[in-house]
């Protein structure tokens, strides 16, 4: 029923429930709301409550409706007949689209229409029917059931929208910032579906309104342009690229000329207050302030998104040399009351802060989407001498304006690592006057790069490095009492926080492409500035003095860039003379140097020979001894480094093993944030994974990670991380890891629950792989956790690969004791899969059908014959023989039925004949008149060429028996049957190249384990033997009377 004037009291009264703490009130009006949604009239309904003039002093109720009517819009607004929106938000799983996945999608449509009428009408591929009905059904996903709500519905009326875009257009002017800003964003997603066809006018009306509005009411309107453009931005189609450009070339010189004017007032408002003006409404200032900082915004949405980037379409975009250097002169117009403004006008010293930082930002972004543009000397010159002037010869109070230094230098760094300014070298065909496009990028690449160099000679490349050397990396004061109260914090905020957030790591990203711009260089500089400050900062001097606080930044200079610096510095000269000798030193001020120690034996790891690696073992290990948590924390870190690298040498640090154990325990308990633990966890799992003797510590490790897991309780990514750590200590063990089953029977007990996150999930199961391939029996408890794999995957398909592994485990390690206890389940499984994945899920489990008929030869094809069916059908079908992954499925699919013909005869021959399976053949439109045992066999004969030997003798010897039958079909199949039998004994003598075993096609996490190699050797063993004669063999009843198939 439709929403009229007059339940508009009801919806306000449950509006201003939902507001209520009382969750007997709250909850009750939140699940009216929720079912008034979908009533027609909701909307405007809510748009009444929102724009009533007696309500305006009701801000929290006005602002709850914004919020539901931009929820609802979001919803409703358009029609959501459209399944294929749906369809293809599931193409991109692992293993595609599975009819389950499709079924929990569409349940709601197939209970209320029939499932036959729903599945026809979306196009889907059908199998047994019996999959859609009844406990296969998966609960799970109800969720998306709730889909069919939204596929279904008609959303709002014609009517209705008109109404509403013609009443938001009419309420501009909203004094409340929440719901303005909510209103514009509503706007902006009203704009994405219906500008330009059904809202064509509504740019014009809102620059119409711009003319004649006053302050507030042209700041709302530039809060909604903004959104509207930002939104229209990220539509991807050619055609609204299209209408963006338009939009661009059409509204850029009003927004351009509307940015000056602004800009030019704020600046003559800023000199009358510096003046101490105290007529000026300085609520006025303020709100033409953010609405200049709003059309800034939107020029730089504008530059953007609105023209195609110059270094692909090499046009020259003329807004870019007229915006650029009007910006940068405004920074320079606003930075002389950044000081005066800070204690007498602090709100516009914010707005001061805001504005420098913003038109930096504008100038980075528009310099990476137009470079070639940026790089016309009217641009680039002034830009970057600004920049370098601003880095190096910083005025006192622009020195402590951090924000705008990051910006200076993420521009200068932008602006040298940028590839379209580097000189290319390509050739051309002689006697070819055609200018080709790489041409004109090199004539641009030279012309900026003969910019680039005339600005930065020699000399003030020397300068620029020396002063982020001596200035930027220096350690202030603040630092040093940061670091001492709070050393974990200041670890990770230094080494492990986005370079363009602090100053420091900024600068020394800069420094970073600065020297590989001029390594040759820079080279002697650095190592001329490092022996400079370890000179004057000798070993035994333990002071915090600007020498020591030099050499620290020294220091760190030469660790950033030792790939390079390790043409002018020799590191065992270095590791020997000053660096070891460092760590002699045990002063507690120490610690800053000995924290620069450890990031240099980290990143010079390439460089470190033999001779040094183990003094260098031994240096890590005694500053994991130390008592400041950040020193630890960073030799933890280079130690890391050391065990990844490809020299690392077990040899050398096993006599260190034993105290590096304790120390790493002992940091994991006393760190206390998470980026600690994982890190320290990192590190250990490494070692474990490196080393060969683990065996030794394994109580030592239980012990560890038994207290770990029980204090990462509710830590789902720290237990990953545990997780990882398992993985590499059970597969270190090897046939010894039933030793550690206490801890990991527990571990894998909780954590193969099927809520569990998805991360968490995988890593569970891949623990749960690398303990059966490694096991020398399968362990009780091992055997109860079976079940667990259907739940998992009738949530997801996405731990397909893994769950393979693990049932090939399961059948390789359990024998007839885990077929007899988990026969059902087994079935279960396979049913769930085979027919309901892609191709490359099916490859990940076709192999287990072929190993469980090896080792259960009489027993699972009756268990499976559901599957076996599929498995006829998948064989039978006609498909893209061109598609290589359809021809390795069809090809998988026909080895193991010919192996089951050859251990199970009678099983084959009754089930080609059961109703059931010729009725699902006709479903699939198979209408071979033939009997369907002869199709198989032209598969066999068409695939056996494209097969590994181990497959075509099966196929071979499942074709041999055929010849035992005297059938007049058999005959005229004779010639080519006998070419592939004698092909195959012909070449039966010959060893095979490679190991071929019945699950090639899987991949396992881990290498398996000895026990685990054994039982697969045994299986490869059991491969077809051609030495018996087949005249001896009984014809066996193959063929019932031929059932012709309608």
């Amino acid at each position: 029923m439709t929403l009229s004037v007059s339940d508009l009291p009801a919806i306000y009264t449950l509006l201003a429930n939902s507001l209520s703490v009382d969750i007997n009130v709250r909850k009750p009006a939140e699940d009216s709301l929720a079912q008034f949604e979908s009533r027609p009239g909701f909307c405007s309904c809510l748009m009444e409550v929102i724009t009533a003039k007696d309500l305006v002093g009701q801000t929290d109720v006005r602002l709850m409706a914004s919020v539901y009517l931009k929820n609802s819009v979001n919803r409703y607004w358009r029609n959501r007949r459209d399944s294929a929106l749906v369809i293809s938000s599931f193409s991109s799983a692992p293993f595609g689209l599975s009819i389950i996945t499709i079924e929990n999608a569409f349940c709601g449509i197939c209970k209320n229409y029939g499932f036959k009428q729903a599945v026809v009408g979306f196009g889907l591929h059908m199998t047994a029917s019996e999959h859609f009905y009844g406990k296969n059904i998966l609960s799970e996903n109800r969720a998306l059931c709730q889909t069919n709500k939204y596929l279904l519905s008609k959303g709002l009326s014609n009517e209705e929208k008109l109404h509403l875009r013609q009443k938001l257009l009419s309420h501009l002017r909203e004094e409340n910032y929440q719901i303005a800003l909510t209103l514009a964003v509503l706007i902006s997603k009203i704009a994405r579906f219906d500008y330009p066809r059904e809202w064509s006018d509504l740019l014009s009306v809102l620059a119409q309104q711009l003319q004649s509005a006053d302050i507030l009411t042209s700041h709302r309107i530039y809060m909604i342009l903004f959104r509207i453009l930002k939104e229209l931005s990220t539509k991807r189609l050619t055609s609204d690229q299209r209408t963006y450009a338009e939009i661009a070339s059409q509204f850029f010189d009003y927004s351009w000329h509307l940015w000056q004017t602004d800009v030019q007032n704020i600046l003559h408002a800023f000199s009358a207050l510096a003046q101490n003006a105290s007529e000026l409404h300085h609520s006025d200032i303020q709100l033409t302030c953010e609405r200049w900082l709003l059309c800034s915004k939107i020029i730089r949405q504008l530059i953007i998104s609105g023209f195609p980037s110059d270094s692909k379409s090499i046009q020259e975009v003329q807004p870019v040399k007229k915006v650029c250097p009007v910006m940068l002169n405004a920074i320079q117009s606003f930075l002389p009351y950044y000081s005066s403004f800070q204690e007498t006008h602090p709100k516009l010293w914010d707005f001061l802060k805001k504005a420098c930082t913003k038109l930096m930002k504008i100038l980075i972004a528009t310099q990476h989407r137009h470079p070639y543009s940026f790089g016309d000397q009217s641009v680039l010159w002034h830009v970057v001498d600004f920049c370098l002037n601003k880095i190096t010869n910083p005025e006192p109070d622009t020195l402590s304006f951090e924000e705008f230094l990051i910006q200076c230098m993420s521009m200068m760094k932008s602006i040298l690592e940028c590839k379209e300014y580097k000189p290319t070298f390509t050739g051309r065909v002689m006697d070819d006057n055609r200018v080709t496009l790489q041409e004109v990028k090199k004539n641009v690449s030279s012309a900026v790069a003969g910019v680039l160099a005339s600005l930065l000679p020699s000399d003030r490349v020397v300068i620029l490095c020396n002063i982020l050397i001596r200035r930027y990396f220096v350690l202030t004061a603040s630092d040093v009492e940061e670091w001492f109260k709070h050393p974990e914090s200041f670890h990770h905020e230094q080494d492990s926080v986005l370079w363009s957030e602090r100053l420091r790591p900024c600068a020394e990203a800069l420094y970073i492409v600065l020297f590989e711009n001029h390594s040759q260089l820079l080279g002697p500089v650095v190592v001329s500035i490092l022996q400079e400050a370890m000179n004057g900062c000798p070993s035994s001097v333990s002071e915090i003095s600007p020498e020591l606080l030099l050499k620290d930044a020294a220091y760190g200079a030469a660790a950033y860039v030792y790939y390079e610096l390790s043409n002018y510095l020799s590191f065992k000269d270095w590791f020997n003379g000053a660096l070891s000798v460092e760590l002699t030193n045990i002063h507690p001020n120490m610690r800053i140097i000995h924290r620069k120690v450890a990031l240099i034996l980290g990143q010079w790891v390439s460089e470190i020979k033999d001779d040094t690696r183990r003094p260098v073992y031994c240096a890590l290990i005694k500053l994991l001894q130390e008592e400041d948590l950040c020193v630890r924390l960073a030799a933890s870190r280079s130690l890391y480094f050391h065990i990844e690298d490809a020299n690392f040498s077990e040899q050398d640090f096993s006599d260190l093993l034993p105290p590096y154990w304790d120390l790493s325990f002992k940091l994991v308990e006393e760190v206390q944030e998470f980026d600690s633990k994982v890190q320290v966890l990192n590190t250990i799992s490494g070692l474990i994974a490196r080393i060969t003797e683990v065996i030794p510590y394994a109580n030592k490790l239980v012990q560890f990670f038994q207290k770990a897991w029980e204090e990462s309780s509710g830590e789902s990514l720290l237990q990953i991380q545990l997780l990882t750590a398992l993985k590499n200590f059970v597969a270190a063990l090897g046939y010894q890891s039933p030793i550690c089953y206490n801890l990991l029977m527990p571990i894998l007990q909780s954590s193969l629950n099927v809520n569990s996150p998805d991360e968490l999930l995988e890593d569970s199961m891949q623990l749960w792989e690398v303990t059966l391939s490694h096991a020398t029996s399968l362990a009780p408890q091992l055997l109860g956790y079976f079940p667990c794999l259907v739940e998992i995957l009738e949530r997801s398909f996405s731990h397909l690969e893994v769950a393979a592994s693990i049932i090939e485990g399961y059948i390789v390690l359990g024998g007839f004791e885990f077929l007899n206890m988990h026969a059902s389940t087994l079935a279960k499984v396979l049913d769930l899969v085979v027919g309901n994945v892609n191709d490359r899920g099916l490859l990940s489990f076709l192999p287990l059908v072929d190993v469980l008929v090896q080792c259960f030869p009489a027993e699972v094809p009756q268990l499976i014959s559901t599957t076996i069916q599929k498995l006829i059908v998948i064989c039978l079908s006609a498909g893209d023989d061109r598609d290589p992954s359809k021809t390795a499925v069809k090809t998988s699919s026909a080895a193991i039925l010919a192996r089951i013909l050859v251990v199970n005869t009678n099983f084959l021959a009754q089930l080609t004949s059961e109703p059931s399976l010729l009725a699902y053949l006709q479903k699939s439109g198979f209408s071979n008149e033939e009997n369907i045992l002869l199709c198989l066999v032209d598969v066999w004969l068409d695939k056996a060429d494209n097969v590994m030997s181990i497959q075509r003798k099966t196929f071979a010897l499942a074709l041999s028996i055929i010849l035992t039958l005297r059938m007049p079909q058999v005959l005229d199949k004779l010639d080519m049957i006998l070419s592939v039998c004698t092909s195959v004994i012909l070449g039966g003598s010959e060893d095979l190249s490679e190991e071929e075993s019945s699950s090639d096609n899987m991949q396992s996490s881990q290498v398996p384990g000895k026990e685990f190699r054994k039982r697969q050797q045994a299986l490869r063993s059991n491969k077809p033997n051609f030495t018996r004669k087949f005249v001896e063999r009984q014809p066996p009843d193959l063929f019932s009377p031929p059932r012709r198939i309608v």
